[in-house]
């Protein structure tokens, strides 16, 4: 199929709230502590279901076990709280040894002093190169964050549909719509994904307008038009459901996990929810040009800056959030990917099917987010903004030249803010 002007072409699962785990019972801040091999370290967190707290605490075993005498007291934060708290305790210069934070709250945190560059360490930590661009989370160019794990999106598809309609997984755009046409021919819908107005449409969208051309460093509206043209190319084809602009990340997974549609953009936590579905499936890379990525989401760990302990609390980064083994803990507690290159070689994911593909898609198509062009304190207008034009242009509400100028009127302001 031919789009008008058509270059080739979410976020973090939510975790919740309520329920502590503490190791120990210890606060940071206050009178100084005992010496370092006495220590106690205070980790702030909003995990709360046992799967993730009994996860936190065997990713601290070793740890532990390495630090006779360190104790460590894992204090959950309501995840609406975390960045609030962390900014009010920084005012009264005390917080957490470690925070584990949502990449939103970089910009506040680093803003009120609650958190510190890490180049200090980081640059002489070894294991650095393992970790992809992608998870670096800077302000102003400096690091403030980095991600020890990731949740992204891939291109979910129906083996027995395929099978069914004589095609193979889709390596390029053509490959994809092709699909899809024989699928909505043979009474099936091509592909389901999320247009719900907001993040998580900026989220699901991203890969295809960045696909397209469009940068948030240098912000074009033919870019933006030409996916606009895509999608009601892909409704008024019947490829994709109109109804999709009222879906969250769940609904379309469900459409697919029913066997009603050959392909669905969704991410890593539908891993439990695809075992449920009575076909054989698998994960691809979504068929994006080089300009195309796909935002990694997922917490983001670093030291606080009223630490008393600064150094045994990279430390405890270094050999928990960061490394291989805690990875792959927090892999089963949680199913987000490691973001480490190398932990791919392990057998949990290369000899998974499902998850060496989303290991590949991290260090291949992962983007960081937010994306670091857009200014830190739009983020939040940015993505609502652009998620909300997503989910317009499937809905139909406007022509995509329009809906493409009317997102440039607003979104160049925000950008240059």
């Amino acid at each position: 199929m031919k789009h008008n002007r058509r270059l080739p072409v979410w976020r973090l699962v939510p975790l919740g709230a309520a329920v502590a785990l503490a190791l120990t019972g210890c606060t940071a801040g206050g009178d100084p502590g005992p010496s370092a091999q006495e220590a106690t370290l205070t980790v702030w967190h909003y995990y709360n279901t046992d799967g993730q707290v009994e996860g936190l605490k065997k990713m601290a075993e070793p740890f532990l076990a390495a630090h006779p005498g360190v104790k460590v007291d894992f204090q959950y934060i309501p995840v609406e709280q975390m960045t609030t708290k962390a900014v009010t305790a920084a005012g009264a210069q005390t917080g957490p040894d470690v925070l584990v934070f949502g990449a939103s709250g970089t910009y506040p945190l680093a803003q009120a002093g609650a958190i510190e560059p890490m180049e200090g360490w980081w640059d002489g930590y070894a294991d650095r190169d393992e970790f992809p661009a992608g998870v670096m989370q800077k302000v102003d160019g400096k690091l403030y964050g980095v991600q020890g794990y990731v949740n992204l999106l891939g291109l979910w598809y129906n083996q027995d549909m395929l099978d069914e309609l004589g095609a193979t997984v889709p390596a390029s755009m053509a490959d994809l719509e092709a699909t899809m046409a024989k699928a909505r021919d043979a009474g099936h819908q091509g592909i389901t994904l999320t247009g719900k107005p907001g993040l998580e449409s900026q989220w699901q969208g991203f890969p295809w307008f960045t696909s397209a051309g469009f940068g948030y460093g240098d912000p074009q509206a033919a870019p933006m038009a030409d996916t606009y043209w895509m999608l009601q190319d892909w409704v008024s084809a019947g490829y994709l459901s109109k109804e999709a602009a009222t879906w969250d990340q769940v609904v379309p997974f469900q459409e697919f996990a029913s066997g009603a549609s050959a392909f669905a953009v969704n991410g890593n936590w539908q891993i439990a929810a695809a075992k449920q579905a009575s076909f054989k499936y698998g994960v691809a890379p979504l068929p994006l040009t080089a300009s195309g990525g796909v935002l990694l989401g997922g917490e983001v760990q670093n030291v606080g800056a009223f630490s008393r302990n600064k150094d045994l609390a990279q430390d405890f980064l270094k050999e928990t959030f960061f490394s291989v083994d805690g990875q792959l803990t927090l892999l089963e507690a949680f199913g987000s990917i490691p973001a480490r290159a190398d932990a791919a070689s392990s057998s949990k994911i290369s000899g998974d099917p499902i998850l060496s593909v989303f290991a590949d898609i991290v260090q291949k198509q992962g983007r960081p987010s937010p994306s670091p062009e857009v200014p830190s304190k739009s983020v939040n207008d940015v993505e609502n903004l652009v998620g909300n034009y997503w989910s317009k242009a499937i809905a139909g509400q406007g022509a995509p030249d329009v809906l493409a100028g009317e997102l440039m009127d607003q979104l160049v302001p925000l950008l240059k803010a």
